[in-house]
């Protein structure tokens, strides 16, 4: 495709902030590189117009995706919840079917296939610091759990948030822990950051690495123009870290698969990443 017609099926990312996302980039590359017709735009939605947007979307033969801070929002606005959305409690994807609109969380695929592509394997009997309880963290969840970790320890600051999504998710691989002197010492075979810190340079790290006493691999879900805090302190370890970009490609290939109904074309996907520029973002 190489211009907009009145017939282009139109896709955006909904939430608040959107300026500096750069899903736009990377989900138009895809849309030139499968040769299909449409456009993916940012628009910036107040919770309260978030439904319109989603149904007039929908109904105009588009779809899109939902970032912070309405993902948990959108899971109630669509018709459907497929079971991603039915077990984190949010929705990232949406997009019209049989007269239905159709909500996923792209974000447990995404940051599964992520997972998977950095590590070389599935983290399969691994033992698992995870720091956050919100919706990046929930997707984290029900990913890391899908692919047979063996334990998972969940850190987050409001104790009773964590316990209700321990509650909601977890089961017994899952346990909280209600003060981060407790994992001192502690050995991990993989730590997760799926909290906003790291969205801004000068953000604190969310969790002091050298408290362990042994860190097999970290990543970050946050990305950014430089490697985030976290990452920095991975890497001055001598320890594997990467942060969110393959992420965030990963769950746009799957939203563009539900979208379009083809293999999303990961490599023109990643060559749409620009070298280190733009702000952070997790969606």
């Amino acid at each position: 495709m190489t211009s907009i017609s009145a017939a282009s099926r139109v896709f955006a990312l909904l939430g608040d902030p959107v300026e500096h996302s750069l899903s736009p980039r990377i989900q138009n590359a895809a849309i030139l590189a499968a040769g299909v017709d449409g456009v993916y735009v940012a628009l910036r939605a107040v919770e309260e117009d978030l439904p319109g947007f989603i149904r007039g979307l929908c109904r105009a033969g588009g779809g899109g995706n939902v970032t912070l801070p309405h993902k948990e929002k959108a899971s109630t606005v669509v018709d459907e919840r497929l079971p991603a959305v039915r077990r984190t409690g949010a929705c990232n994807t949406f997009w019209l079917e049989d007269d239905r609109i159709v909500g996923d969380n792209t974000d447990v695929d995404g940051f599964s296939r992520a997972l998977r592509d950095f590590l070389g394997e599935a983290p399969t009997n691994a033992r698992v610091l995870l720091l956050g309880a919100g919706g990046a963290a929930r997707a984290g969840l029900v990913a890391l759990l899908d692919d047979g970790v063996d334990e998972i320890r969940l850190l987050n600051r409001s104790v009773e948030r964590a316990r209700n999504v321990s509650r909601r998710i977890g089961g017994e691989r899952v346990r909280v822990v209600p003060d981060p002197a407790e994992l001192d010492g502690e050995r991990f075979d993989l730590v997760v950051n799926a909290t906003r810190l790291g969205l801004h340079p000068d953000d604190p790290t969310p969790f002091e690495l050298d408290r362990l006493e042994e860190v097999g691999a970290v990543v970050d879900m946050v990305y950014g123009a430089e490697p985030t805090a976290l990452v920095r302190a991975a890497e001055s370890m001598g320890v594997r870290a990467t942060d969110g970009r393959e992420m965030l490609v990963q769950q746009g290939a799957a939203a563009f698969e539900r979208w379009w109904g083809v293999d999303a074309p990961l490599d023109a996907m990643r060559r749409a990443l620009p070298e280190r520029e733009g702000d952070a973002d997790v969606g």
